[in-house]
């Protein structure tokens, strides 16, 4: 069945203690679906065990190839817990629009008399005048609100 794992590069072995633990988390099913997935592959990735290739693992669990070929790496470089978690981000999806100097001028605005013929500062308000400073190109009022939930 197995034939495959001779190309691989990272090559999963588990212990009987791992395994037994692997089989439990999964057995039990009371942890994020992410976990049981990655328990899944390392066991069936095993090359004591039935040792499926990442392609066979992927068909079997709905994930990509990528997916399978990564816990196996994690598991062989960095450990059990390690794959058992999803990869964290070395960076943001997104740059952040708000960073702490233009935050306080956004505070600043806010603390400061709201524009002639209005009583109080609105989000969009606030948003535009941003904008109109050149303290941002751009910006929502969602991400204002945000900002501003934080300093209270």
């Amino acid at each position: 069945m197995g034939g495959a794992i001779v190309n691989k590069k990272y090559i999963v072995r588990l212990s009987k203690r791992e395994r037994a633990r692997l089989e439990d988390m999964v057995a039990r099913g009371r942890t994020a679906a992410y976990r049981i997935r990655h328990a899944n592959i390392l066991l069936k990735a095993d090359a004591a065990g039935p040792g499926w290739t990442d392609e066979r693992i992927a068909d079997a669990f709905g994930c990509h190839v990528n997916t399978a070929r990564n816990v196996r790496q994690r598991l062989v470089e960095q450990g059990l817990e390690a794959a058992l978690e999803q990869k964290k981000r070395e960076t943001p999806p997104r740059e952040r629009v708000l960073d702490g100097r233009k935050e306080a001028r956004l505070i600043a605005l806010r603390c400061s008399e709201p524009p002639e013929g209005r009583g109080r500062w609105t989000l969009r308000l606030l948003a535009d005048q941003l904008v109109e400073l050149e303290v941002v190109e751009a910006i929502s009022h969602e991400t204002v609100r945000q900002a501003l939930k934080k300093t209270r």
